[in-house]
C-alpha cells in the first residue's frame, strides 16, 4: 500500500498537524477545542485538522 505524503492529504491527525505546522499537539488541540473553530473535523470523538484551513488560519494569524 502507498503511503501518501502529509503535504497531499486533506484532513491530518494532531501527530500529523503537529509534525506539519511545527505547532505542539497540546497547543493545537487547544486551538481546535472552540466551538467555531474552522479547521477541525469532529468525527465521533476523534478529532481531525483541515490541513489547508489551518494554513489559512495560520498565515492570518500574528501569534498563537
Amino acid at each position: 500500500m502507498k503511503e501518501i505524503q502529509i503535504w497531499e492529504k486533506s484532513n491530518l491527525t494532531l501527530e500529523e498537524a503537529a509534525a506539519y505546522s511545527g505547532i505542539g499537539i497540546n497547543k493545537l488541540r487547544t486551538l481546535s477545542d472552540g466551538e467555531h473553530c474552522q479547521f477541525v473535523l469532529w468525527i465521533g470523538s476523534k478529532r481531525l485538522i483541515k490541513r489547508r484551513r489551518l494554513d489559512e488560519y495560520l498565515d492570518k494569524a500574528y501569534s498563537i
